[in-house]
């Protein structure tokens, strides 16, 4: 689905971040993906992979790109945002989103182009740049997330009892005492759980606690624990996220650091809260030890979010980089 020429045209002389194209995109198995291109058409190629898994692209990551210099791809992946079918998680594995990137790239003609991507859209840019190392011309990542069941039970278990201790006791207490040996894979089986009775306090306490530890100066550090039972309208990340957890994200176990030898030659720049809980500083700094040419860059002062105090200016910094590198 292409805009009208003409309109197209004044929509991006009022507003550079405007979207070049927008459609829907077939890519098999009954999935049909929501991508868009911003900047302009000749410019240097670049995709944005979001975070989750289970989020979506937003307006505001289309300003991450200088339109002046980018051709930049944003897409919903499978089952999220305005992708459909919307939630399925049938035929939805890391493969599969490697392939659909192909698909995406070869439907617009790039020979290579940039990995760009923080905490769940790190692992898919460095899974697809490991897979396709030939096709990548730079990876600018934020918040490194190996996709390992021991990151995420590491979070949700010892350091969120050791920073939000109240808020693990919330946490907890949706379980019942025999879940709370292993509170992690218990939740992951109440989300996946067909009785919304079952996975609706799930799905909400598992999202209320991830975003206090994705922010580093939380607006909430305890869980409503009388809100766990509205399940009219429940958050659609946690239900991506339990089904790639507890398949290990679909890969081996650390596949991502074992192959990062891929990454040889491949400009990188990974931008890193100080006080990330999710994603702390060891992961960036475990993977830029086997990454030859790779950089870390620490924000001091932040955690997780993207939008954490100078978090979003480094990475728009790290991808006008990158860009200048592969211009040289």
């Amino acid at each position: 689905m292409m805009p009208d020429a003409d309109a197209a045209s004044s929509v991006r002389r009022a507003d550079p971040f405007a979207p070049l194209t927008s459609e829907m995109l077939d890519v098999g198995d009954g999935h049909e993906l929501h991508v868009e291109s911003v900047g302009r058409a000749d410019g240097i190629p670049a995709v944005y992979l979001h975070g989750g898994p289970g989020s979506g692209c937003q307006p505001d990551h289309r300003r991450l790109f200088d339109p002046d210099r980018f051709c930049a791809i944003l897409f919903d992946q499978r089952g999220c945002g305005r992708s459909r079918p919307k939630g399925s998680r049938e035929h939805n594995t890391t493969a599969h989103l490697v392939a659909d990137m192909e698909k995406i790239r070869e439907k617009f003609g790039f020979e290579r182009w940039m990995m760009v991507g923080g905490s769940w859209g790190a692992t898919l840019a460095l899974a697809y740049a490991e897979a396709h190392p030939e096709r990548v011309s730079g990876i600018a990542l934020r918040a490194t997330f190996l996709g390992t069941r021991a990151e995420v039970e590491t979070a949700f278990t010892s350091r969120l009892s050791q920073f939000y201790p109240a808020l693990y006791e919330d946490f907890l207490s949706v379980l019942t005492p025999e879940e709370r040996e292993q509170p992690v894979g218990a939740y992951w089986r109440r989300i996946l759980d067909a009785d919304p009775a079952v996975h609706g306090p799930a799905v909400r306490a598992w999202h209320d606690a991830e975003r206090t530890l994705s922010e580093h100066k939380p607006a909430r550090t305890r869980l409503d624990l009388a809100a766990l039972n509205v399940w009219r309208t429940l958050p659609a990340t946690p239900f991506m996220e339990a089904h790639y957890f507890v398949n290990d994200s679909f890969m081996s176990e650390d596949q991502l650091l074992r192959n990062a030898h891929r990454l040889a030659g491949i400009p990188g720049i990974i931008v890193q809260g100080r006080y990330d809980l999710l994603c702390p500083p060891g992961t960036s700094q475990a993977l830029a030890k086997v990454w030859p040419g790779s950089e870390i860059r620490v924000v001091e002062e932040a955690g997780h979010s993207l939008y954490d105090g100078g978090v979003r200016d480094a990475a728009m910094k790290s991808i006008a980089d990158l860009a200048s590198k592969a211009a040289r």
